[in-house]
This record gives structure tokens, sequence and C-alpha cells, in this order.
């Protein structure tokens, strides 16, 4: 797939903000995405209880605390940075900044001060590798995907996936000090599961894109390519999610679920391939979103099952 970029891809006249009114706590948490640390913190434990080591219990909640902070703290800056975007798109519109809650500056300051923080509180706690990693995966999120890659390329969810899949290699290093095939094949799987997850969305979405002028695939390359590039990232997804049976840390309750989750992906996006119009479209694209989600959360749990509740139990005895 080639890189595809967009001329213009930013409105000559963005929407204007509203003027701030001073935020709450609650509009400050809002700036901190929860529900993705929520996925950062279950990804990081799984990524620890797979690891070959031992951490203590304070040590690694101080951790997974730090490495959730570093996250909402890349998407402070993330909606700080997309301000004039997110004014203009009806599902980012009531954010924290675009309805005038908190003021643009106090937002790059709150992201800044939870960035340095949290890198330097999961380097002393555990080790400076882990934190090395979390430095880094807040960078590449709030300055390559955001700042360049969000608003140049059509590939910007490819290779931004990045960032989303790597909390498993820092929770791994948090455990053993080292990365590992254990944490490096969970961040294949979460980065080749990001695109069909995130394009089946944008199907939907692509007109509120097209206004805010980010060049999503359903925009650059078009639906109908699309819709054949979820299938071909799904048909790579549905083995790979099997790797960790493969590599010995994943038992047969992860082989069921890797299994049973794989033929749903691909039913899904086979769906979304052929249903091309109205209602029925988006039908479709949903179910694979909401699906995509489930598939990841299952996988993850089913490992953290096996390996932190000791419930493994080998494929072939």
């Amino acid at each position: 797939m080639p890189m595809t970029s967009l001329t213009n891809a930013i409105p000559a006249q963005p929407a204007p903000l509203a003027p701030a009114v001073g935020g709450d706590v609650p509009d400050y948490f809002a700036l901190l995405k929860p529900r993705v640390m929520v996925l950062v913190i279950f990804t990081a434990l799984v990524g620890m209880v797979v690891s070959h080591g031992h951490v203590s219990p304070v040590i690694a909640a101080i951790s997974l605390l730090m490495i959730a902070v570093g996250a909402g703290a890349s998407g402070c800056l993330n909606m700080w940075w997309d301000a004039d975007i997110d004014a203009v798109m009806t599902r980012t519109a009531k954010r924290p900044i675009p309805d005038g809650r908190i003021r643009p500056e106090e937002a790059l300051a709150f992201g800044l001060v939870l960035s340095v923080g949290s890198v330097l509180i999961l380097g002393l706690a555990a080790n400076w590798l882990a934190a090395g990693l979390l430095a880094f995966t807040i960078v590449f999120y709030a300055v390559i995907y955001s700042m360049w890659l969000k608003r140049a390329t059509a590939q910007n969810i490819v290779i931004g996936g990045a960032a989303g899949a790597l909390p498993p290699v820092i929770g791994q290093a948090v455990v053993s000090g080292s990365v590992g095939i254990e944490s490096l094949v969970l961040f294949a799987i979460i980065f080749i599961w990001t695109p069909p997850h995130f394009w089946a969305l944008a199907l939907v979405k692509a007109g509120e894109y097209a206004k805010a002028g980010i060049p999503m695939m359903p925009n650059v390359a078009g639906p109908a390519s699309t819709r054949r590039q979820i299938v071909y990232y799904t048909l790579l997804l549905a083995p790979l999610g099997l790797a960790p049976v493969a590599l010995g840390f994943g038992g047969l309750i992860y082989a069921v679920v890797g299994v049973l989750g794989g033929i749903g992906m691909l039913a899904f996006s086979i769906q979304v391939l052929r249903n091309r119009e109205g209602e029925a479209e988006k039908r479709a694209a949903m179910g694979m979103f909401a699906f995509s989600i489930l598939y990841l959360f299952l996988l993850f749990a089913a490992l953290l099952a096996e390996q932190g509740l000791g419930l493994y139990r080998p494929l072939v005895a």
C-alpha cells in the first residue's frame, strides 16, 4: 500500500474555539482520554504477566499508574494540537478545549507536566528502559502521529498504531528489565489490529473527516479500497493472533478464543466488503468496529487468565 498524501489537509479557516470559562476536574480528566487509558492499563498488565520475571505488587501498581498517566498525557497533548479540527467534527466538538471549558495553553501545560512526571516516576520506581519506552510512546503519539502523520497521509493509522501497541512492551520492560518475544508478539497483534478497527469507523465517519481535512483512507483511496484493505489486514491478523500458542505462552483457552475470534473478525470484514450502501454499509462497518474491540479484549483477557490466574493448559499435553 503506497503512502498517500493529501494536500491542503487542514481547513483554510478552522472553526474558532469557544472562549474558555475555566475547567473543573472532570474536564481535565476528559483530556486524558480515560477509555484509552483503561485499554493501556489492561494491555500493559498483560505484558507484565507474560514476562519471565518478578516485581513487587507495589512497584507493579505504581508502574501501571505511570503508564496510564503517560498515555493520558499524550492524549491531552493530542487534544491540544487537534483542537481546531475537533471543533468541526460532531463527535469531538464537545471535548473540553473546543467546547471552551479549558484553554489550550492550560491543556498544553497539563500534558507536559504529566508527560515528564510519569516518565521520571516510572524510571525511579521500575527501570529506565521502561521509562524510555514510555517517553518514546508519548513523543510518537503526540508529535509524530498527531502533529505530522494524522494530517499528512492516509497511512496515519497504520504507522501511528505503533504508539497504541507499545504498552505491553513497556509492561514487560517493567518486570524483566528487557524486551522479549512475548511483548513483541502482543505489539504486533495490536499493530495489525489497529487499521481494520479504525478504518471500519472511518467508513462511517468519512464525511466528518473530509470536513475536518483529515486524510483518512476512505477519503483518499476511496471506500472500496478501504474495504479491501480491511479484509487484507484481517487475513494477517487472524493467524497472527494465534502466535502466542505457537510460541508456548498461550494455552488452550487462548487457542479457542483466538480461533473463534479470528473467524469472527474475518466474517465481519467480509460483511464490510459486501455491504456498500446505505444503512447496510453503516451496520456492517459499526459491527466490525464493535466486534474488533471485543476480539482484542478477549485475546488479552485469555492471556491474563492463563498466565496471571494460573489457568494455563498447553494445547497439546
